[in-house]
């Protein structure tokens, strides 16, 4: 595998990771009890944190990465596990 694709692999990692991170431990200004400024939408979040959600994305999709390339390596799970869906009988 070339280090360009690592790179592409590993930000697509991050990119599907930031997704299913940012809405941990968000939280509206009703439910913080804060003052919501005129015009601002109900599900507004009150406590956004772009470093903590940072920190956690890069740690969630350095985990999945190594996963992934662990098995690129030592090949766990390749296209042949899947033969059962192919040949199943009718």
């Amino acid at each position: 595998m070339t280090w360009t694709s690592i790179i592409a692999i590993y930000l697509l990692f991050w990119v599907m990771t930031a997704f299913a991170i940012l809405p941990i431990g968000v939280r509206t200004h009703d439910e913080l009890g804060l003052p919501k400024v005129p015009g601002q939408a109900d599900s507004a979040p009150g406590n956004f944190q772009p470093r903590i959600i940072i920190l956690r994305t890069t740690l969630l999709s350095a985990a999945l990465f190594a996963l992934y390339y662990a098995n690129y390596v030592y090949g766990w799970v390749d296209r042949h596990s899947f033969d059962w869906l192919i040949n199943r009988p009718a």
